[in-house]
């Protein structure tokens, strides 16, 4: 088994994934590296695995229920997801609110003044701002609230990286014959990540590096886009390989060593890291495979990968 985890950016040179490979019992990690080139991703890493993938990316995989009660839409969101390669306006970033509608989702496209939530929720004709976020958007006890799905302004929302790994990476592999399931979504085996794993050559799922570095019991001091931060952590980093039973390759011993780099990716880097061992903690069994048993998250939403906290306050 090849286990992956990718830190997905718009920008291709922010794209940096990091890989595990099974040896007998134990893991051995390479240092991240760029993703390259994403027409040949997935032959690349089926080549190496000579096995299952077990790909994480740090990027929404579904769509909040409000959007889909309140138009109506029917199936589930692979085929959802596989329909758009024949709306391909579905992905253009409205730059005003009179140019939103259900086929074209996505807002702002820049900053303007008043802008609000509660408008892009009310031009789309949902009930509420809330509306605009995923079950696993939400504020819990262990982290704080993601950013809605379909917004595309400032520093932590993932509108933007959901447009270029839908349209430009996803759509095309499930148009391209290969089988991959999407996680938690694939009708078989009950949603379970690991027996996944045993049916598709690729399984994808959704991660989130600040929720895998709780379920890791990895608490930062100061902030991972600083490099003397990064490099404080490497102790319990390591600490955590050996719990695994991961191997760290030379390359990534360094690494860790100089926090990542001083350069802008260092963060990337790390995330990248933080995100595979995300996925192994599950596949060894120290957090569930599985999503709440919500027909609506298995269905349409999705969930992250590992995570059991549920939001603090339900729609």
């Amino acid at each position: 088994m090849l286990a992956v985890h990718a830190d997905w950016s718009l920008d291709a040179r922010k794209r940096w994934q990091t890989r595990a490979k099974r040896r007998n019992t134990a893991w051995e990690i390479t240092a991240p590296e760029p993703v390259g080139d994403i027409a040949t991703w997935m032959a690349r890493l089926r080549a190496e695995a000579r096995g299952p993938v077990a790909l994480g990316v740090d990027l929404p995989l579904g769509l909040p229920r409000g959007y889909i009660q309140s138009h109506a839409i029917e199936g589930d969101f692979p085929a959802f997801l596989k329909s758009l390669r024949h709306h391909p306006t579905f992905f253009s970033v409205n730059a005003t609110l009179d140019t939103i509608a259900p086929a074209r989702p996505f807002y702002p496209a820049r900053g303007l003044k008043g802008m609000t939530r509660a408008a892009h929720a009310a031009a789309l004709g949902l009930d509420g701002p809330s509306s605009l976020s995923r079950l696993c958007d939400r504020a819990t006890a262990i982290r704080p609230a993601g950013a809605p799905l379909f917004w595309t302004l400032g520093a932590n929302q993932t509108g933007k990286a959901a447009i270029s790994a839908w349209r430009d990476w996803l759509i095309p592999a499930l148009h391209s014959g290969l089988d991959l399931a999407i996680w938690p979504f694939a009708p078989d085996c009950a949603g379970d990540f690991a027996a996944l794993t045993a049916r598709h050559p690729i399984v994808v799922a959704e991660t989130y590096p600040a929720e895998a570095m709780r379920h890791l019991g990895l608490r930062m001091a100061g902030s991972k886009r600083r490099q003397a931060d990064r490099i404080a952590l490497a102790p319990a980093l390591n600490a955590a390989l050996a719990r695994l039973a991961a191997e760290p390759a030379p390359a990534l011993q360094a690494a860790l060593a100089d926090g990542f780099g001083a350069d802008p990716a260092g963060e990337d880097r790390f995330d990248s890291l933080i995100g595979v061992l995300g996925v192994l903690n599950v596949l060894a069994g120290h957090r569930p495979g599985t999503a709440p048993p919500d027909p609506w998250l298995t269905t349409w939403e999705g969930w992250v990968l590992g995570q059991t906290h549920l939001p603090h306050r339900l729609s």
